[in-house]
């Protein structure tokens, strides 16, 4: 695909997605210019751009829908749901058609024409003119997708005598520009005639413009628009965003640049003595208020300049995710390589050798934490659509329900974001079905009519937090236990705490729902949400009280690329225990083994912690040291040992897939190649604990068999 036309596709998918997000907010806040002037901006963005760019059936689709927010725009409008559920549904088709453009998706052009007829309805109605916008040209020296990099223009308004006859109020325009940026505007009023002399029906100001701007020329442009015929308006671009040099023209300079001054009356002036603005204006060439706009665009270029070179200015560049991955890949070696030097190194016994491996290693780690770095996201980009998806959804079920998020701006791995999508679908799904009572039931329990699904992110640790609360019913401890006995899943005298009743939802299959619904109901979902967020390290912890709501935490790793592991020895194998869920290390005496009399339990500090014996669980025969050690990790609130023969120390691990044949192992999450060639494996903590507690259910029901 020609380059240009991704660069448009992969912008017009984000305006869509900031457009979804701005529109469910304008329903709660129908009066926002700020809101109104963003989705209009947006529509118009898409359709200009996809207009230059061959898109022609979604710049002609667009268009309808733009000309009904610039009506909404001039107050001839007014938002109410129905509209916002219009264009939402327009944003869905917008969406088909660029897929369409791909060959990945095909459009209901039923529905685009009941959408484009029902918009084409609000224009009739209003009255409002329906011509097509003046898209403008681009910047020079600036791409339409480089919203990030601040230009600066001067804007030359000069209105005609009768601007003021079609009701234009030019203070109106002023300001709309004053919200685009940093800006300085100057009137000129040298044209002012005596009172006696003045209509006061008529425009003798005209106004210089200096501003900063972000935002495209195009939407500079709009501002004009309606006034295009009653005025004299230009647009120059004076610093492309991209000069950290603070010095700027000189005021002759600016003057001739603007066309105020013609080159033979500077190069005239340039001998004389008085400063150069003074002399201009004692020769009668040009007025105090140009001098004066000439000063302020100088001192206003100069200080923009200053401010980016002390790096106020950030700007940014879109790199294809592929070419990213990449870059991470090729890190991930070159971490491997400073593993093996730095091996060889404390073998040759050279302090010359020694120390450049010392300071590879240190160039390595900062590579690998700024590589990290990059593939870092805010994960606020993912929370935001699922305001979509609770608007939706809830009207679908007639329920009142407020979607608030916190901590969107809490990083993840850009791999691990893509993973958490669908489960968090499956999770506010259940939350909005199960847990959000209908407004009746709500208020007669005394609740407000409205629930509230919160969903929050938190760094902790080497991990990140992100849960999902409602204020709703609660989950049944007792209709949970009746489900889990009906089908067997424990005994009628099991003994289970609270914690461990909840967890048996993740179970495959496992609904308390009574009626089957097209949102959920079928026993798919938690447990595909357990596979899923289990597959690349993480967990997923219930809490509920009924009547008063559930909150599900998932546990995720900041990354999936390269860790730091604990390297530990069995039998003369290697493993890695990712170092986040590691607590301390203890020893495991032939003493310690026999005061627990068979059971897989040792004392630490007047605490009982559990062990799993990994040489039994991957069948290692080799013989036992005589002192093992128990790598203790932490797991939500319990405490877990992993017996090993030894442990190494800490190891940065470049995480490696198992490939096709043994990727499904059991309690192994993937491998790392070690500096001398030898691979170890990466244990999977969460895996290896679960089958334990499944193990020792199984044997608690064949004890409590056979004792029956």
């Amino acid at each position: 695909m020609d380059p240009n036309k991704q660069l448009y596709l992969e912008e017009a998918y984000e305006l869509l997605a900031d457009l979804e997000n701005s529109l469910i907010e304008l329903e709660q806040r129908p009066d926002d210019r700020g809101l109104i002037d963003r989705i209009f901006r947006a529509m118009h963005t898409i359709k200009g751009s996809g207009a230059m760019f061959g898109f022609d059936a979604v710049a002609s689709f667009t268009h309808t829908i733009e000309t009904v927010y610039d009506c909404i725009r001039e107050d001839s409008l007014k938002v109410d749901g129905d509209l916002v559920s219009l264009t939402l549904s327009a944003c869905d088709q917008i969406k088909d058609l660029l897929a369409a453009s791909q060959d990945q998706a095909t459009v209901d052009e039923s529905e685009l024409a009941r959408i484009t007829a029902a918009f084409q309805k609000l224009i009739s109605k209003n009255n409002g003119p329906d011509s097509p916008k003046k898209t403008g040209v681009s910047d020079p020296g600036r791409n339409d997708t480089d919203h990030d990099r601040e230009v600066t223009y001067r804007i030359r308004f000069i209105p005609h005598l009768n601007l003021f006859e079609n009701g234009t109020n030019p203070i109106l325009l002023l300001n709309e520009l004053r919200g685009f940026g940093q800006s300085r505007i100057i009137a000129h009023l040298d044209k002012l005639p005596d009172l006696r002399e003045m209509d006061p029906e008529a425009c003798y100001v005209s106004w210089d413009i200096i501003l900063t701007t972000a935002a495209p020329l195009n939407d500079i442009r709009d501002v004009f628009i309606f006034v295009e015929d009653l005025s004299d308006i230009t647009i120059d671009v004076i610093d492309l965003g991209d000069c950290e040099d603070e010095d700027y023209l000189r005021i002759g300079e600016i003057l001739f640049d603007r066309g105020d001054i013609s080159l033979t009356e500077l190069e005239g002036m340039l001998g004389k003595q008085k400063r150069i603005g003074e002399i201009f204006i004692d020769s009668g060439v040009v007025q105090q208020s140009e001098v004066t706009s000439a000063l302020v665009e100088q001192e206003h270029v100069r200080s923009i300049r200053k401010n980016r070179g002390m790096g106020e200015g950030t700007s940014s560049i879109r790199v294809a995710s592929d070419k990213l991955d990449s870059l991470v890949n090729l890190v991930g070696e070159l971490v491997t390589v400073q593993a093996r030097l730095t091996q060889f190194s404390a073998t040759q016994n050279s302090p010359d050798l020694t120390a450049i491996a010392e300071e590879v290693e240190r160039l390595s780690a900062e590579l690998r934490d700024n590589t990290m770095g990059i593939r870092m996201l805010p994960i606020g980009t993912t929370f935001a659509k699922f305001k979509r998806l609770v608007r939706d959804l809830s009207t679908q079920l007639g329920k009142e329900v407020a979607f608030t998020t916190e901590g969107a701006e809490t990083e993840l791995d850009k791999t691990v974001i893509e993973k958490l999508s669908d489960p968090l679908v499956h999770l506010i799904r259940n939350s909005l079905d199960h847990g959000i009572e209908p407004p009746e039931v709500r208020r007669a329990a005394d609740k407000p009519s409205e629930g509230t699904i919160h969903l929050s992110a938190v760094h902790s640790g080497a991990q990140v937090l992100v849960s999902i609360r409602d204020d709703g019913a609660g989950l049944d401890s007792d209709a949970i236990r009746a489900k889990a006995l009906e089908r067997g899943l424990i005994s009628r005298d099991a003994c289970l705490s609270e914690k461990e009743l909840f967890d048996l939802i993740l179970t495959p299959g496992f609904s308390t729902a009574k009626n089957v619904t097209s949102v959920s109901g079928r026993g798919v979902g938690m447990d595909v949400v357990t596979s899923s967020i289990e597959s690349f390290g993480g967990s997923v912890e219930i809490s509920s009280q009924k009547g008063s709501g559930t909150t599900i935490t998932l546990k995720l790793p900041l990354t999936l690329a390269i860790i730091d592991g604990l390297l530990v020895t069995i039998g003369g194998d290697y493993f890695v225990i990712p170092l986040g869920s590691v607590v301390e290390c203890v020893e495991l005496s032939a003493r310690d083994k026999r005061n627990a009399h068979g059971r897989h339990i040792v004392k630490v500090r007047e605490e009982i912690v559990p062990y799993i014996p990994l040489r039994e669980v991957f069948a290692i025969t080799a013989a036992h040291p005589p002192i093992e050690q128990i790598v203790i990790t932490e797991s939500g609130d319990h405490r877990v040992g992993f017996v090993v023969d030894k442990v190494i120390g800490s190891h940065q691990t470049v995480i490696k897939n198992m490939g096709k044949v043994l990727k499904n192992i059991e309690g192994v999450s993937g491998a790392t190649i070690m500096g001398d060639g030898t691979v170890a494996l990466i244990l999977d903590i969460n895996r290896l604990t679960l089958r334990a507690e499944v193990d020792e259910i199984t044997s608690f029901g064949r004890r409590s068999a056979v004792n029956q």
